[in-house]
């Protein structure tokens, strides 16, 4: 499955560039044009690897990594901005990028560092995720409850992950099928459902349920505050 980017920049002639070029590399590309677009696609994800500018229209790139940093400190971040100072390079670092180029810059650069960006998350000894008594190791692609070994198909364990990403949010069957499978989520086959039903097992071997249904809308990682878990 190829890797999913958003650009979040708001000069066209920029991000027609890279849309073009990341689309012929064989990256899917989502684009969005100011901060509020951007933080709203932000939320939708999951992403791959993100591309953000600087300078935004609304709220600027470093307050919006800022933003973005708080609920998700795995995804990588590239920034790209005309801003070539030692100092604002490293408020872009410290505000939570993963790295830094400048504008113009070389399009065969930014594909080397955006594979070695995707490439971390594989090679990153220790990075995990965790919610509750639930962890996953990445570099592993290990999954456990409660200290218990979660035994994990491919699919079983990339649906962990995305919730775990995104706790408390309610993630659409389409967003799901679109992050895990690749396609677009037709409304008739039920294979996300069988899949969700027999993650809820294997969890629900080591505790509650926290993986909750909302009618017509999708699923959410969150506990099971009435007790009455819909199927």
């Amino acid at each position: 499955m190829s890797s999913r980017i958003l650009v979040i920049e708001d000069e066209p002639r920029i991000s027609d560039f890279l849309i073009r070029g990341l689309t012929e590399e064989g990256y899917r590309v989502e684009h969005a044009t100011d901060g509020m677009s951007g933080w709203s696609a932000l939320q939708n994800g999951p992403w791959d690897l993100v591309l953000l500018d600087w300078w935004l229209p609304v709220e600027d790139g470093v307050q919006l990594l800022q933003r973005f940093r708080q609920s998700d400190r795995a995804t990588p971040v590239m920034m790209l901005t005309a801003r070539d100072a030692v100092p604002q390079r490293v408020e872009g670092l410290d505000s939570g990028a993963d790295d830094y180029m400048c504008k113009p810059f070389s399009f065969d650069e930014l594909l080397a560092r955006m594979r070695a960006l995707l490439r971390r998350p594989a090679e990153g000894g220790g990075l995990t995720l965790e919610y509750d008594d639930i962890q996953v190791d990445l570099a592993a692609q290990r999954a456990t409850r409660g200290g218990q070994p979660l035994e994990l198909t491919s699919k079983e364990f990339q649906l962990l992950t995305l919730f775990l990403r995104h706790p408390g949010t309610v993630l659409t069957r389409a967003k799901i099928f679109d992050a895990v499978w690749g396609e677009q989520y037709d409304g008739l086959s039920n294979t996300l459902e069988v899949h969700i039903k027999e993650l809820r097992r294997k969890l629900e071997l080591y505790g509650p349920r926290v993986i909750q249904t909302r009618r017509g809308t999708g699923y959410v990682l969150e506990p099971d505050v009435r007790g009455d878990a819909v199927p």
